[in-house]
C-alpha cells in the first residue's frame, strides 16, 4: 500500500482507469467485494510491472 500521500494521489488515476475498465465502480467503497479490490489491484501491479520493463501485455478482464 502506498503510504505517502503523495504516492496515494500519483497512483489513484491509475487506479480510476483500470478500475473503470473492469466496470468496478470505487464510489461503492465498503461494498465492494475482496475480488473486484484483488483484480484492480492486480491489475495495476501488473501494468506497472509493465511499465517498468517496456512491455505492453497487460490486458484486462
Amino acid at each position: 500500500m502506498a503510504k505517502s500521500s503523495s504516492a496515494k494521489r500519483a497512483l489513484q488515476p491509475l487506479k480510476d482507469q483500470i478500475a473503470s475498465s473492469l466496470g468496478v465502480n470505487l464510489s461503492n467503497g465498503a461494498s465492494l467485494t475482496t475480488a473486484q479490490v484483488g483484480h484492480v489491484g492486480g491489475q495495476m501491479v501488473k501494468k506497472m510491472i509493465d511499465s517498468y520493463t517496456g512491455t505492453s501485455s497487460t490486458s484486462f478482464r
